[in-house]
This record gives C-alpha cells, structure tokens and sequence, in this order.
C-alpha cells in the first residue's frame, strides 16, 4: 500500500486527488494538508466527502509528512514547493509537484513568466516533466515529478505527433484554448465570480500566459528547434472542461490517412487518449470527469493548413488524475490503476 500525503488537498485539483486516491486500491491518504483549514475535519470542507473521509486537515510540514510517506503531491500555488523541497526529503518520498516550479528547465524563463524567485533551482534538472504518454520512461525512474499543467497537457498531447513528425510548420502555430472556470483555482477572485462569468466568454493572459513557456519549451523538444508561439486562453461559463483549436501551415501534402497514421504511431498503447473517428470532433462533455484526452484534426486543402482538436477535463487530466497517472508509473502499478473513470454525461 502507496502511503500518499497530499498539500493543498482542499483546493481544486487537491480535491480531486482525494476523490481519485480514495478509488485506488493501493493507496493510502495519510496526510489532508491544507494552510487555510488546519484542524478541520476534511468533510466539513468538502461534504461529498461526508462518511467516506475521516480525518482532519493538517498542515504544509513537508519533513514531517516525508518521514510518514512514499509519495507527497504538493497541489498548492506556485513557488511553495520549492521553497520546502530540499535533498533530505527527496532521499525519503518521491514528490509529484502539480505547480509550475519545476516544469521549465531555464530558471530563468520561469522567474520572468511567473515574477518570483525560484527558490531550489538546483533540482530543476533533475525533475521529469511528468506527461506520461511522452515521458514514461523517465517517469518510471524519477524521484521529483513535474505535473504539467491543464491547458499545457491538452495543448501539446494535440499537437506532439506531428511536431515530432515534422509536419506542420512550428513557426506558424497558433494554439486557441478555452477553459472551464474551475481552472483558476478555488481562492476567492472578482473576475470569477458568477456575475462576471455566466453569459460570457473572454480571452485573458493576452499574450502573456503563464503556460505560454511550457508549451514552447515540449513541442520545442518534439520539433528540435526553438518554437515561439501565438497561445491565447479563454474564460468560459462552465465547470470544467478545456478544449484547444490548434493552427498550422502543412510542411507538405498530406492525406487525412497519412495524418491518422502518425496520430496512432505515437498514440496507439496510449490507454488515455482517444484519436476519434474521422469528422468526429472533440467536446469538453465526453471527458468531462476521466482522464481522457479526446484528440482530432481536419486537413483544409484550400489554406494548407490543419486544425488540430484536443478536449480534456481540467481537473482529471489536466492535473489531478494526470498526478495519479505518474505515481502509478513511478511505483510500477498499471498506468490506468484507479483511473478507469468513464467520463460523466449529461
């Protein structure tokens, strides 16, 4: 039995690693950390957990949970975990980090997009960018994983083939991206309230993203070149869900077999992602609660250019059932173990 502690449990994507955890037959939630509810019963915060979680929460002491635990997931802004993060701790329990800190591997792009000082660079090249369906391997053997983010996960997996492949001009693309409002997190927000979402949808992070470095930085890596791209998010009136709209100029004439051929190359023992039929384009609603990545493409011969489709749930895929997915690899379990969610509908 995996003995899991998690920091940041009350939040979103923290929630949804207790909801995950607590399915998996072989892992034990032995620490609910969470700064805000320290001392209170974990089902008085989340009360779908009422008779199903009995314990309190506790707080964010990273050396006290690391000698109680095999794995920590740190769901928690950026910058905490690497602010607590040092060799002691790695040398006892492996860490699944959901935030930015170890993502990127130059600092310094890192300091500049998030504006804060990176507080164990030490580690960074150390650290596994944990998309699994790319990085298994280096998964398997790592002791500090990097949970790639929600918009990130969707972004790349739609477009990874074809940029490994060479087939679509990276210097043309464009990545459209809509999200549900749980992705801005749980915290108390003025543009988040209902008021201000419902009955409207907005770009934000115009050119400035967050996530923008992320995306450049692993399809840089599939490429092998320096990928500078056009990454716009939007707000929309929904709980969860993302969906990308990916652009680019063809390298060369292709056919929708040839495409749906490097698609199943990459993707085809990939048990989380879902190449869908051809003219069958992605929803947010059939993911919605799995970590499944429904993908798809539409060749437009007038423009040489394909539209690259990609849908996953922000909350699942995008962070906690992906968390899930790499402690799995990490401890040699079935990549699917607790994660065979069948995506909720209506």
């Amino acid at each position: 039995m995996i003995k899991v502690g998690i920091i940041g449990s009350t939040g979103y994507a923290g929630g949804e690693l207790v909801r995950i955890l607590t399915g998996h037959k072989d892992a034990e939630i032995v620490w609910y950390g969470s700064r805000s509810y320290i001392d209170q019963k974990y089902a008085d915060v989340y009360r779908n957990m009422f008779q199903i979680v009995d314990a309190a929460c506790m707080d964010d002491n990273m050396e006290a949970l690391a000698a109680q635990a095999d794995v920590i997931f740190t769901a928690t802004p950026q910058g905490l975990c690497a602010s607590l993060v040092n060799e002691n701790i790695l040398s006892q329990v492996k860490i699944i980090d959901l935030s930015a800190d170890f993502r990127i591997k130059d600092v310094k792009t890192y300091e500049k997009w998030y504006g804060i000082e990176h507080k164990s660079p030490e580690f960074i090249s150390e650290a596994v960018y944990g998309l699994c369906e790319i990085n298994r391997n280096d998964v398997k053997k790592a002791r500090l994983i990097a949970n790639p983010g929600c918009y990130t996960t969707c972004s790349i997996l739609t477009a990874y083939p074809l940029a490994k492949e060479g087939l679509i001009d990276m210097d043309t693309l464009i990545i459209d991206a809509k999200s549900g409002t749980s992705g801005a997190g749980r915290g108390a927000k003025l543009p988040n309230l209902f008021c201000e979402v419902n009955e409207n949808i907005k770009a934000y992070g115009v050119a400035t993203h967050r996530h923008t470095p992320e995306i450049e930085e692993q399809l840089g890596y599939a490429s092998g070149r320096e990928v500078v791209l056009n990454f716009t998010p939007h707000l929309v009136p929904m709980n969860r869900g993302i969906l990308a709209t990916e652009y680019a100029k063809l390298t060369k004439d292709v056919t929708y077999e040839e495409v749906k051929a490097v698609y199943d190359k990459y993707y085809k023992d990939a048990k989380f992602i879902r190449v869908l039929d051809k003219g069958v384009f992605p929803e947010t609603k059939w993911v919605e609660g799995s970590n499944y990545t429904d993908i798809n493409f539409q060749i437009d011969p007038r423009t040489g250019r394909i539209i690259m489709m990609g849908a996953i749930d922000n909350l699942v895929k995008g962070a906690a059932g992906q968390a899930v997915q790499n402690m799995n690899l990490a401890f040699g379990l079935p990549e699917d173990e607790g994660l065979n969610l069948v995506p909720m509908f209506p």
